[in-house]
């Protein structure tokens, strides 16, 4: 069997911390491919590149077995949310 959208999530949680995080199966089940779109302060500072690397070092592990992963967003919490007060409002 291949990777369990639960076992992406628990390898990013622990590596990265992110403040907000979507793991969508699109293998249909099977495990073998992945869309993430992850925040997180270990970005802080990071070009794209940098961040994805973080990303795929963290899931090193699961990508031995992942076909396909497609990181659509990785942003740093600034960037996610970048006037809070004016959702506020």
């Amino acid at each position: 069997m291949g990777v369990t959208k639960e076992e992406v999530e628990i390898a990013l949680n622990s590596s990265l911390n992110p403040s907000h995080l979507v793991v969508i199966d699109t293998s249909g089940g099977c495990g073998a491919s992945f869309e993430v779109t992850i925040v997180s302060e270990h970005f802080e500072g990071k070009r794209l590149l940098e961040r994805h690397r973080l990303v795929n070092t963290a899931l090193a592990e699961q990508m031995k077995q992942i076909h396909a992963l497609s990181i659509k967003k990785a942003l740093t919490p600034a960037q996610w949310n970048p006037n809070p007060t004016a959702s506020q409002q």
